[in-house]
């Protein structure tokens, strides 16, 4: 079974990605993985992809079908994998197809985890660090005793500027510029699944993992 897990920063997509792979026995294939391994093992791929960095410049497209390429081709990918984070423009989808097909293998559908952007602003700039430790905090899931304190020094707490509301709103417009397109074509060739990622993660895992089993049952 080879899926893909699409969703906007703040749903959720890693705690969900590895609980399908322990539930699926499939492997956790995250792009952002791939290209920290790359880089740090300086591979030829990595190496590669360092020239564009160093320079400011996105990574081609063909450099990351390329890295995802030879992941795929492990052993531990003979019976699947979970994708995270690939494909993320309409090249990567064609790319990512041209590769299944090369390697005899198909796309079994596309799980996205929906979450209203509200929700996501609450989620993405809850995030307070303490000034003088670095210890962080977050208003939802893990407040200080007090208000703006530092439980474990006494410290101000402040907030960086990537976890501003304002800046996590750009950056939402953003992923959404990008991703409705996937999102619009996986729809309409009858891979999409649509699942509400606004409950809690019990919740969401479980939908995700009914839904996995269905495409795996032929729907």
């Amino acid at each position: 079974m080879y899926l893909i897990l699409l969703g906007p920063p703040g749903a959720g997509k890693g705690t969900q990605a590895e609980r399908l792979e322990e539930e699926l026995h499939l492997p956790h294939v995250a792009s952002g993985d791939l290209f920290r391994d790359n880089l740090k093992n300086q591979t030829e791929l990595g190496l590669l992809a360092r020239q564009y960095m160093d320079k400011g410049d996105l990574v081609p497209d063909d450099v990351t079908i390329a890295m995802v390429r030879e992941r795929l081709q492990r052993p531990d990918c003979d019976q699947g994998a979970i994708l995270d984070g690939f494909p993320r423009t309409q090249a990567q989808v064609q790319g990512l197809d041209r590769m299944l097909d090369d390697l005899g293998r198909k796309l079994d559908g596309v799980l996205y985890i929906a979450v209203p952007d509200e929700e996501l602003v609450r989620r993405l700039s809850g995030r307070w660090i303490c000034r003088q430790c670095q210890t962080p905090y977050h208003t939802i899931f893990s407040p200080p005793a007090t208000e703006g304190v530092c439980d474990a020094c006494g410290g101000e707490l402040y907030q960086r500027d990537d976890d501003k509301p304002e800046t996590v709103r750009a950056r939402l417009k953003v992923y959404h510029q990008q991703t409705a397109p996937l999102i619009d074509y996986y729809r309409q060739v009858g891979l999409l699944v649509e699942v509400d990622g606004a409950g809690d993660i019990d919740t969401v895992s479980a939908a995700l993992l009914e839904a996995a089993k269905r495409m795996t049952n032929g729907k």
